[in-house]
């Protein structure tokens, strides 16, 4: 007996092709009844830190997330409920006023590097996907990602990455690979597993008819 509500998670190191394999398969299904929510969004809000502060975060620890807010708004979304999503800013480390409204959709694709770690969140999905893309490449993609789009440093991002992005991912991400259904080697653009997902996707909708 499946919710009406179908959460996917998707997880793995930062910049491993998560968003890029969630939207590529919401694209590809092309319904409305999908939507992504990214774990991003949770991060707690810190405005009363300095800029300075806030730069120095350890934004890849579960500490960094607010991951009961997390809960509830999937718990809700699951119930048919609409939530009010926080919009964060990369480049002051901030959320911001608005949110994003979603609701009553059938399939929730939920990206994000510690939804596995969290057993509050893990309970949640119908489905997990581990993105376990080669570190060197995670890293390229996020040194580009970040000075091109977030404003960023070489020499900020490159810092961040050794002081803590990577400790982070041996300490919690990688750990948490064990608790995946779906395990995608190469990244968002594996078609293999574009495929192997959507078909899934689409049998467990047919379950939710039965």
């Amino acid at each position: 007996m499946h919710s009406e509500t179908i959460i996917i998670g998707i997880s793995g190191p930062t910049a491993s092709g998560k968003s890029l394999l969630a939207n590529t398969i919401v694209n590809e299904i092309g319904s409305n009844q999908v939507v992504v929510i990214s774990e991003d969004s949770y991060y707690k809000d810190i405005s009363h830190l300095s800029h300075d502060q806030r730069a120095m975060t350890n934004f890849d620890h579960p500490d960094a997330f607010d991951h009961g807010l997390l809960a509830k708004h999937l718990k809700a979304l699951q119930g048919q409920q609409s939530v009010e999503i926080p919009v964060y800013d990369f480049t002051q480390h901030l959320r911001t006023t608005e949110t994003r409204h979603i609701g009553k959709h059938r399939i929730i694709i939920l990206e994000g590097i510690l939804l596995l770690y969290e057993e509050n969140i893990r309970k949640l999905m119908d489905m997990t996907i581990f993105m376990d893309t080669p570190l060197d490449v995670c890293f390229i993609r996020r040194l580009k990602r970040d000075m091109e789009q977030r404003g960023r440093s070489m020499g900020s991002i490159v810092k961040q990455y050794i002081q803590t992005v990577r400790p982070m991912y041996f300490q919690f991400i990688e750990p948490s690979k064990r608790h995946a259904d779906i395990i995608v080697p190469r990244g968002g653009e594996n078609r293999i597993a574009i495929e192997l997902i959507k078909a899934k996707m689409n049998e467990l909708l047919l379950d939710d008819h039965d």
